[in-house]
């Protein structure tokens, strides 16, 4: 095993097996940066927010947050694809909620990680 002051660019055989041995396998990788990507747009940020506050039907929203109808059912059926929201029938309407406690937890670790 190497030390602190071993030659630059000659790898560490100990760390380079702790990191292989540890990586998800590639499927999971895809898998968890596609989720970060539904994360990264702000309209749909602000959906979960407005999800925070109350299950909602996509006129109510589009009207809290000023936007078409269409455009919220846009973000909200992407959001459903990454298993972010539900939504439940009420008459003819759909009144969609947050899937689970989690997304709360890393919108709740992003901003205090911006906030540091």
């Amino acid at each position: 095993m190497r030390t602190m002051d071993a030659s630059p660019g000659v790898p560490d055989d100990e760390k380079v097996r702790l990191v292989s041995e540890q990586m998800p396998d590639e499927e999971e990788l895809c898998d968890l940066a596609e989720l970060f990507k539904v994360f990264g747009d702000s309209t749909r940020i602000r959906i979960l927010f407005a999800l925070f506050q109350s299950e909602i039907c996509v006129n109510d929203l589009a009207a809290a947050l000023n936007m078409t109808q269409s455009a919220i059912s846009h973000q909200l059926r992407i959001l459903k694809q990454a298993r972010l929201v539900k939504s439940r029938r009420e008459g003819k309407s759909a009144v969609y909620y947050l899937a689970d406690d989690h997304v709360r937890t890393v919108i709740d670790q992003g901003r205090e990680h911006i906030e540091e």
